[in-house]
């Protein structure tokens, strides 16, 4: 931030001038964009006092709307079609995007999302809040992670006008709702027979996104820009700050990650100023700049068995398992190759070489 950041004063004026309560956020908002470090779209959030136009509708201050993505009934609708919740506050303020649902099985971030969202309150809420709970709906509906061309989204942003259904879908989400965000939580589980310990992860090298993680609540922050064509990574391209959740198993609700995501949504509302909440210290945090998997070795398939769990603390050498080969009863030892705290892990199950194991995070040594 720069030292002449005079336009924090011109946000004191400006909402004295429309009788509104001062935020400090407001200005530091306004204080990053003349500095270059955030868009201007982002700080001209903070005037947003009209009704919102979105994919054809319009959403007027102090209600709430949920549609469908595409308004038409036709075959491919039934299939791509998604719900669109959209809560717009009287009072201007930033604009917040949920997401959830990318991968069909992962359930927990789809009932965080649809429960979050319940709890706003439009005429108390300071800017908006727009919710895609089941993006991939044709596959929580089936279960299926991926979509109906057998395509991960995740893989798939920004997306085109051309190729597979998935570049498709992720071009007219990014096009026509992500263009409106000004911050992104997306929210997933692990994927088909492993679990993770509640975490967020963010790419710490930008400054907005770290804040974002660290203000979410939760006691664990890994570093990652994540891969390459991920719903996170190419919104932080496009200047959204993004974060996404990950906690628990796919294809079951869990009520600890669920509660848990719910209020990391209600802190980073609070943190944006969109609510009002008792003032907050900012929530400690375990930030883990580095995370790495430990596989099965090679030649060592089998049936698995851990030994450790979720949450340990592990030193190099230390027993997180065995491996037992069915047809020889040769059992091997699963040694960490590494100190750190298990973030995620295998469920017990047949393995073969190369199979991620435990998923060990750690920090640099002060």
């Amino acid at each position: 931030m720069n030292k002449e950041c005079w336009v924090s004063r011109v946000a004191i004026l400006w909402a004295v001038v429309r009788g509104q309560r001062y935020s400090s956020r407001l200005a530091v908002v306004l204080c990053l964009a003349v500095s270059g470090i955030i868009s201007p779209a982002t700080a001209s959030s903070a005037d947003q006092s009209e009704s919102l136009q979105l994919l054809g509708r319009e959403i007027s201050p102090g209600t709430i709307s949920k549609f469908p993505f595409i308004p038409d009934r036709s075959f491919e609708a039934s299939y791509l079609n998604m719900p669109v919740f959209v809560a717009r506050g009287v009072t201007p303020g930033p604009t917040l995007c949920l997401t959830a649902g990318i991968h069909g099985d992962e359930l927990n971030g789809v009932e965080i999302v649809r429960r979050a969202f319940a709890k706003v309150d439009p005429q108390e809420l300071r800017g908006t809040v727009i919710a895609l709970p089941t993006i991939n709906a044709e596959g929580v509906r089936s279960g299926s992670r991926y979509l109906s061309d057998r395509r991960d989204l995740n893989r798939a942003f920004p997306g085109g006008t051309g190729g597979s259904v998935a570049r498709l879908i992720a071009h007219a989400i990014f096009t026509r709702v992500l263009n409106h965000c000004d911050a992104l939580l997306d929210f997933h589980t692990a994927s088909n027979q492993r679990a993770n310990l509640p975490q967020i992860r963010a790419d710490f090298t930008d400054p907005a996104i770290r804040d974002l993680a660290v203000h979410f609540g939760l006691g664990i922050v890994v570093n990652g820009a994540g891969p390459d064509g991920s719903l996170r990574r190419e919104s932080a391209k496009a200047g959204i700050p993004a974060i996404i959740y990950e906690a628990g198993e796919p294809f079951r609700f869990q009520e600890l990650e669920i509660d848990r995501g719910v209020l990391g949504i209600e802190n980073v509302m609070a943190y944006l100023d969109m609510t009002e909440m008792a003032d907050q210290e900012t929530p400690s945090a375990r930030i883990y700049e580095h995370s790495k998997w430990i596989r099965t070795d090679r030649g060592h398939g089998g049936f698995f068995f851990p030994t450790a769990s979720l949450g340990d603390m592990v030193n190099t050498g230390d027993l997180l398992g065995e491996i037992v080969d069915p047809l020889t009863d040769a059992s091997v030892e699963v040694t960490s190759t590494l100190a750190g705290e298990i973030i995620g892990m295998a469920v017990p199950q047949p393995v073969l070489s190369g199979y991620a194991l435990f998923h060990l995070a750690w920090h640099d040594p002060d």
